[in-house]
């Protein structure tokens, strides 16, 4: 079963769950949002849309927007909606 993991702590996990461009992208509902925080910062992909990010808070660490999502997709992803994927650190494990 895929998960997340920062600074020791599993911060996602489902078996459900989606693959784009070798990015693991995890249910919304499968995350334990207590240790994640909506940022300003925002990317667009040609095929994918407008990426929202949040970054993670684990006992007392942060980590800057490590985590996106598209909240409105484009057709092309319409899979990834309602779904989040990780960067920067975050160790994602199938």
């Amino acid at each position: 079963m895929p998960k997340a993991t920062w600074n020791g702590v599993v911060v996602a996990e489902s078996d459900k769950f989606e693959t784009v461009e070798n990015n693991v992208y995890f249910p919304k509902s499968s995350i334990k949002s207590e240790y994640f925080k909506k940022t300003d910062t925002t990317s667009v992909c040609p095929w994918k849309g407008t990426a929202s990010y949040y970054t993670l808070s684990v006992d007392g660490k942060e980590n800057k927007d490590a985590v996106w999502t598209y909240e409105n997709p484009k057709a092309a992803a319409a899979n990834i909606k309602d779904h989040v994927a990780f960067w920067k650190g975050v160790d994602v494990s199938k």
